[in-house]
């Protein structure tokens, strides 16, 4: 058994959507400085890193953080490779793939090479075509190293609306860079954030 981290990390000059909050950590206390402990303050949106998103981050009224169902981001997960770098992912772009092997579903692409500090000008994301046929296999959880279900300009966020409505919980902007494809345990828990629209996350992976 081995665990793999892929989650991306919270530092001080990673990248973060276009006009978000930036990830800072500012120290308030030092031991250094003769404080009794070292403490510090973090700034960042909730959806800083790799993050779920809660479908009230895209429906007024609808579920948030706190009400989630933690089930969903724990169990066994399929990591399957695209190739296509950029734009809507749709079934045949799956191969061979049984993308019902499994309940939850990691997608690895070129968007995982991409540094840390640099925000990707383009990534690839689910279809609402996809978002059906995922749907209609049972699959319970969408996971992406791409930072939104939807391209950076979309405003009717037709791919997070697809997967909410095939009850398809949503993972964000994952480090895969080093995950082979095959099945795995995963791991990512949101924290409580009561009335929150999304969430970081410690996301792993464990070898079975």
């Amino acid at each position: 058994m081995s665990i793999l981290d892929i989650s991306r990390p919270l530092r001080v000059g990673m990248a973060v959507w276009p006009d978000d909050t930036p990830y800072n950590l500012t120290k308030v206390m030092e031991l250094v400085k003769g404080d009794s402990v070292n403490l510090t303050t973090l700034t960042m949106s909730a959806h800083t890193g790799s993050h779920i998103d809660a479908p009230l981050h895209f429906a007024d009224g609808d579920t948030a953080v706190d009400s989630l169902n933690l089930e969903v981001y724990w169990g066994a997960v399929q990591v399957v490779t695209v190739t296509k770098s950029t734009g809507p992912l749709n079934p045949e772009d799956f191969g061979d793939y049984d993308l019902g092997y499994v309940r939850r579903l990691l997608v690895r692409s070129p968007a995982s090479e991409i540094k840390h500090d640099v925000f990707p000008n383009a990534f690839v994301y689910p279809s609402p075509m996809l978002a059906d046929y995922l749907g209609s296999h049972g699959i319970i959880l969408y996971g992406s190293d791409g930072p939104s279900m939807d391209a950076e300009e979309s405003k009717s966020l037709e791919g997070h609306h697809a997967l909410h409505r095939n009850n398809i919980a949503i993972l964000e902007w994952l480090d895969l860079s080093e995950v082979e494809d095959g099945v795995y345990e995963l791991v990512a828990l949101p924290l409580k954030i009561v009335g929150g629209d999304g969430s970081p996350v410690r996301a792993v992976l464990r070898t079975i």
